[in-house]
């Protein structure tokens, strides 16, 4: 099942503005993109990340590890695909990500290619990240 063009357009700028928010280490507003029990799970993590709270302070403490030896990551995200969820406020998504690292003075160089695999929920008038799983290539 598909859902409007119009919502798949909406769907793909919520993720250009959550991964902008990311790779500017605003860690706490990209938290907000997610409810505030959201989980962030990731297959490349020990356990997944529960609540806001940890989801920021988790990625907090990243870019301050990659502030530590200069390296800057972008997150370049394709081939989404937005499907209805359970009820009208909620969607399955589906994408292929790519973590780009650059160190100061470095050459760009794909860190990791991923899948991410969201249950979307509208939240007033915006969406917001219910449960995200991440699983890396390399480690499937």
């Amino acid at each position: 099942m598909t859902v409007s063009g119009e919502l798949y357009q909406e769907i793909q700028q919520y993720y250009a503005w959550q991964m902008q928010l990311l790779d500017q280490a605003r860690t706490d507003e990209w938290a907000e993109t997610f409810t505030e029990d959201g989980v962030f799970a990731a297959n490349a993590a020990p356990a997944p990340v529960k609540g806001r709270a940890a989801i920021a302070a988790a990625a907090a403490a990243t870019h301050r590890q990659l502030a530590e030896v200069h390296e800057l990551r972008r997150h370049w995200l394709g081939m989404l695909t937005v499907s209805p969820g359970a009820n009208e406020d909620e969607l399955q998504t589906r994408c292929y990500a790519l973590i780009i690292a650059t160190r100061k003075g470095g050459e760009p160089r794909i860190h990791c290619s991923t899948l991410c695999e969201d249950q979307l929920v509208r939240v007033g008038d915006t969406w917001q990240v219910k449960h995200r799983a991440v699983s890396r290539d390399d480690i499937r």
